[in-house]
């Protein structure tokens, strides 16, 4: 396993590790020029192998993140049964997924920008997907406050794929180890889908957020309202999701091609809250779901995926 530090040399730093293609730190600095690690970490590598303290912390997730009811799928009229490694269902990837190997690594830099990008290749059969697959992340960072991150992918036969980011954003800086209750939070979406148990969606279309607790369109603390949520984005290229915290005066814009994103407040995590999830990528159970935008790819055609992380000071 390799590390890697990007640096722009204007006060901001991301480390990435091979191992899971792995988002470390984000050391961005704050109201008076301090610089914190924004991203909730764990302390050592064998942290990160152990499964029971590891919730895809800053992983790569794939082949497709969230989750496929009951483990199968069809394409073509084929019936396709993947790894069931939650319950009766497949999530985020199987028990061997992305983020379990050790991707490939190569460097580049311009004038503009350095760049980390990692690959690796997933044989047909892989967890039960069809097709070998070749997946590619790249981590980019300008001389400017923003952070990209980009995936491709493409296959030797038809099937499914949707790659994210599962980082735990804490603008407050981690080492003060204070929750993310106290920061702001604004999600550019009217519509959630609405889970049956274990996070399947069910049927029906995205369900309006005006008036319940599930509203974060107004941009205000998060308090200790529990999220494990799925958003329908509104307008995500200008803006998927703001979070600020008013201690530091850091603020964090994310805008992304995707039609939606996850929202989750880390309770699972240890300690409980240290980060706040929020995941761009493909609706959950979509391979089974023919109204949710398609995960399908086929030979000749590649998937991309592209989201901004735009950090300042207010």
């Amino acid at each position: 396993m390799d590390s890697y530090i990007l640096g722009n040399g204007n006060g901001m730093e991301v480390v990435v590790w091979t191992y899971g293609a792995t988002l470390v730190e984000v050391r961005v600095p704050g109201r008076g020029g301090r610089q914190e690690n924004v991203v909730h970490r764990l302390p050592t590598l064998a942290d990160y192998e152990d499964r029971a303290t590891n919730a895809y912390v800053g992983a790569t997730v794939g082949r497709f993140c969230r989750n496929v009811a009951h483990g199968r799928f069809a394409l073509d009229g084929t019936w396709h049964l993947l790894d069931r490694n939650e319950g009766q269902h497949h999530l985020h990837g199987g028990t061997y997924g992305f983020d379990r190997l050790v991707w490939t690594a190569t460097t580049s830099r311009t004038e503009e920008h350095v760049s980390l990008m990692l690959t690796v290749n997933s044989p047909r059969g892989d967890q039960g997907y069809p097709g070998g697959l070749h997946a590619e992340t790249v981590y980019r960072l300008g001389r400017k406050p923003v952070l990209t991150i980009g995936f491709r992918a493409t296959t030797t036969a038809p099937t499914i794929v949707g790659l994210t980011n599962h980082a735990f954003w804490n603008l407050s800086g981690t080492d003060t180890q204070r929750a993310v209750d106290g920061q702001h939070v604004l999600v550019n979406a009217g519509r959630v889908l609405e889970f049956a148990e274990e996070q399947i969606p069910v049927p029906g279309p995205p369900a309006p957020v005006a008036g319940t607790a599930l509203d974060l369109t107004s941009g205000e603390s998060i308090g200790g309202v529990r999220l494990d949520n799925f958003y329908v984005l509104d307008d995500p290229a200008s803006c998927a999701a703001d979070l600020h915290d008013p201690s530091s005066g850091r603020h964090l814009r994310i805008t992304t091609d995707q039609k939606g994103m996850g929202v989750y407040t880390g309770d699972g995590l240890a300690p409980s809250r240290a980060g706040l999830c929020l995941q761009p990528g493909p609706w959950p159970d979509a391979p089974n779901r023919p109204d949710f935008p398609s995960a399908r790819l086929d030979p000749g055609h590649t998937y991309t995926s592209t989201t901004r992380y735009a950090f300042s000071v207010r």
